[in-house]
């Protein structure tokens, strides 16, 4: 018989009853009736319930036991009798009576509990995180994680890509986020940095000769923590391909990403692939406020400006008249909804720090509220035909400048749908945002600079950059979203170095400029680069989409908190001035916090 183990703690079912057998793994719960000890064993397969009465020799040693201890129990299979059978367990119709028990080891008073779903303080889960990741959402999470990549990686080997590993230590970049720099023994006073992105490394991969390159890659970024970004690390899908247009990067990605989310959606509906829709991002941030739409949320925003030019409602027409927009958010089916409904979307606006939200109420036809009463009955009843709501359906308003009225109208939107529990959780809605601006204008100094991404190919080429006007010049840029979270950004690249100057002059940079902080890309696109473009899409945010986790760091193993601090490990930590003096650096204010 194994030292350790005949079965694992999922294993056993009916037919290996009246076998011996031998078991490993943790204590899980414990439970004493009345002189019968049963003790539920856990491994990472599952869980196997254990028996021993007070005559047992070996019931002792079981009672002595700390929850989460490691035990090997040797024992015999038994038919548990049909009024304790468990369905819900897939080892439910038996149970092992031990023989023998093997401590391997004792397990100490715990910080947290193990078995069981209660919530814990983010401080004490990430301290222990080993411990946390041996309860069973987190587990689960984890292995999807893991199933999740391998399916990805499969996808895109079998679509004719070729996976590569790119450096990790590189040179600083001016471009994106905080880079993580890390201090050369070799070479003091100087500094690698590690990638935000493979961007350039599989930029030149394409101009190296290669074709169609993928990696699941880490990129490190020293940016703030959010809901659905970790801080310090995470994982991308990143890809590439030469010789190709938009329309190529997207029917080979969309297969991959749809095929995943079916594998593992439990049966919500995917967007199939070929048909995410393709939505302009202006059109975005008109209709839905933002570049990142649920496409689960009914609701569109329109743009009624036009309808309060010279109106009865002097603050709407005030604000028309000064250049500014008003912006419509549909309320359906609020007939029946109090004044307070509104009174309290109006305090949320505020309280997220916009001058507020205005509305008008309608039942059976009528109009209600102040902006009604202003602006009038025939030409309320004008704009509802416009907007194509019903008798019994409100109005939500957000007017100011274009970008903030734009903003609020957004966040109202999502609000509204939840508010009204329009949004169905059944769903993941893919789309792409195209046709991003490759220019815009700094509000207060009017300074031209990059809207997303500056090595992306501008429509219409150099002859664009030369004839038009910055900000009407479209770039193919594009971005993956489902549900309201950016999966990815990604490009049609900029692989002419005529164009890249000439781009880069538009923001401000010489071509001194490119050379110094681009010369790596920048000289390899002068021995001759290919048409290439590809994306990036977020691993974290794909599984924290499928785990229907609200926060990213559910489906990251080891992940540091809001501070960007391992817990766990106590990083970032302070070094040894002899550490310290081999790299040629001095702390001079000392560490901080």
């Amino acid at each position: 018989m194994h030292a350790y183990r005949t079965h694992n703690c999922g294993q056993l079912r009916a037919e290996q009853v009246g076998q011996s057998v031998r078991v490993s793994g943790w204590v899980h719960r414990k439970r004493d009736h009345g002189g019968l000890l049963f003790v539920d064993l856990r491994d990472h397969y599952g869980l196997t319930q254990i028996v021993a009465d007070s005559s047992d020799p070996v019931f002792a040693t079981l009672d002595s036991l700390r929850a989460e201890s490691v035990v090997t129990i040797t024992g015999d299979v038994v038919a548990r009798s049909p009024e304790t059978v468990n369905a819900n367990l897939p080892t439910g119709a038996i149970e092992v009576r031990a023989r023998d028990v093997s401590v391997q080891s004792a397990a100490i008073e715990l910080p947290m509990p193990v078995a069981g779903e209660q919530e814990y303080p983010e401080e004490i889960r990430l301290k222990y995180r080993f411990l946390d990741l041996r309860r069973e959402r987190l587990h689960a999470n984890i292995m999807l994680r893991s199933n999740v990549i391998a399916s990805l990686r499969r996808r895109m080997v079998d679509q004719g890509f070729t996976e590569f590993q790119t450096p990790i230590l590189t040179a600083s970049s001016p471009e994106g986020a905080r880079d993580y720099l890390v201090p050369s023994r070799v070479h003091p006073g100087k500094f690698y940095a590690l990638p935000q992105a493979p961007q350039m490394f599989k930029q030149l991969l394409m101009v190296a000769g290669f074709d169609r390159y993928f990696q699941i890659a880490p990129c490190f970024r020293d940016e703030d923590a959010r809901a659905d970004r970790s801080p310090g690390e995470f994982y991308q899908l990143d890809f590439e391909m030469s010789f190709v247009t938009q329309d190529d990067v997207f029917n080979a990605i969309e297969p991959v990403l749809a095929g995943v989310f079916e594998e593992f959606a439990n049966g919500k509906s995917v967007t199939a692939a070929g048909a995410f829709p393709r939505i302009p991002y202006r059109e975005s941030m008109l209709k839905y406020g933002n570049d990142k739409p649920d496409l689960r949320n009914p609701l569109i925003i329109t743009d009624v400006s036009s309808h309060f030019t010279g109106s009865g409602f002097g603050r709407f027409a005030d604000i028309v008249a000064a250049g500014d927009v008003v912006r419509a958010i549909p309320a359906p089916g609020t007939a029946e909804k109090s004044r307070k409904f509104f009174d309290d979307m109006n305090s949320w606006a505020q309280g997220e720090g916009f001058a507020g939200l205005g509305y008008a109420t309608r039942k059976g036809g009528e109009w209600g509220g102040p902006i009604a009463k202003n602006h009038g009955t025939d030409k309320m009843d004008a704009l509802a035909a416009e907007l194509g709501i019903g008798p019994d359906d409100g109005l939500f308003f957000a007017a100011g400048k274009e970008a903030t009225a734009a903003k609020l109208a957004g966040f109202a939107r999502t609000r509204v749908a939840e508010q009204l529990d329009l949004i169905d959780p059944s769903k993941f809605e893919m789309c792409w945002i195209v046709d991003f601006p490759m220019f815009e204008a700094d509000e207060d100094t009017g300074k031209i600079d990059f809207s997303h991404n500056p090595f992306s190919m501008p429509q219409g080429e150099l002859e664009a950059l030369e004839s038009k006007d910055p900000l009407d010049i479209l770039a193919w840029q594009y971005d993956i979203v489902c549900n309201g979270v950016e999966l990815s950004s990604g490009a049609i690249r900029n692989h002419r170095p005529d164009i890249m100057y000439k781009a880069f002059e538009i923001a401000g940079y010489s071509q001194a400029d490119v050379d110094a902080n681009f010369s790596g890309m920048i000289n390899a696109f002068k021995f001759g680069a290919p048409p290439h473009g590809g994306s990036a899409p977020g691993v974290d945010r794909i599984v924290m989409l499928l785990a229907d986790e609200p926060n990213i760091r559910e489906v990251v193993v080891f992940p540091m908190n809001q501070k960007a601090e391992d817990l766990m490990m106590n990083a970032p930590a302070p070094v040894s001035d002899k550490q310290l003096k081999e790299l040629g650096i001095r702390i001079v204010d000392g560490p901080k916090g």
